[in-house]
């Protein structure tokens, strides 16, 4: 079994193995079948985020609401396909659905705020994602041992900020990068470029997934672990944008 380890908890170790032993489905799955899945769940959504941007705006009393039942909706969803990951090609496009209320509703906060901000992020987020894929294609970017050590700890260095961050928040500590000007700027330069690099682990894992006979039927599990790269990457890039904008007002 070629699986690395990985800080997506999506693709865990032990989970990857399980599926690499499973030949329930029909064929094996292939890089092109998890890419075209991929392309579904990220179109599913965009299309939900911009109904909600446009049905709930900023304005909106509704917005929160929306954002809340988002969230939860696709926190409970990821966790069932992630122990589920037979049945991802029902529980991945409605994560997306859910991903979508959440995403829109933030989006919209920060449209709110920053004008032309969601579309720069959007934009960015392909265009980040296209250049990790293409830099792991030719072996510019590869999964070695000491790669995934240095991605998997500052991936869980991030865990551990945000955590503090939400506790510290309770009793009024704000420590959002905005807050902190160049150094607070350098430290979300460097979330995102760890959020990018956890591609090069999702495609890693792909293509193993390919070589080792995975069942085509996973090809949903596999695209659903990268939507959830993909999503991080999008509101990491949409952080960065706001402060650089808000450090242009100055």
């Amino acid at each position: 079994m070629n699986f690395e380890k990985t800080s997506n908890p999506v693709f865990s170790d032990s989970r990857l193995r399980d599926l690499a032993s499973s030949f329930a489905g029909t064929g094996q799955m292939t890089v092109a079948g998890t890419a075209t899945k991929t392309l579904l769940l990220f179109a599913l959504v965009v299309l939900t985020g911009s109904i909600t941007w446009k049905m709930f705006g900023a304005g909106s009393p509704a917005l929160m609401p929306v954002m809340i039942v988002g969230g939860i909706g696709a926190f409970v969803l990821a966790l069932v396909a992630s122990f589920k990951p037979d049945k991802a090609y029902i529980f991945g496009p409605l994560y997306a659905l859910c991903e979508g209320l959440l995403l829109g509703s933030i989006s919209a906060m920060y449209a709110n705020e920053f004008e032309g901000i969601v579309s720069m992020a959007l934009l960015l987020t392909i265009a980040v994602s296209a250049v990790v894929f293409l830099c792991y294609r030719v072996g510019i970017l590869r999964a070695s041992g000491t790669f995934v050590k240095v991605i998997t700890y500052a991936t869980l260095g991030v865990g551990v900020f945000y955590l503090l961050s939400l506790l510290l928040g309770l009793f009024g500590v704000n420590l959002s990068p905005m807050r902190f000007g160049t150094i607070g700027l350098v430290i979300q330069i460097a979330i995102v470029g760890i959020a990018a690099l956890n591609l090069v682990l999702d495609f890693n894992n792909v293509e193993n997934g390919v070589a080792d006979g995975v069942s085509a039927q996973y090809e949903w599990y596999f695209a659903f672990g990268l939507m959830v790269t993909i999503v991080w990457l999008y509101l990491e890039i949409l952080r960065l944008l706001a402060i650089i904008l808000s450090r242009s007002r100055d």
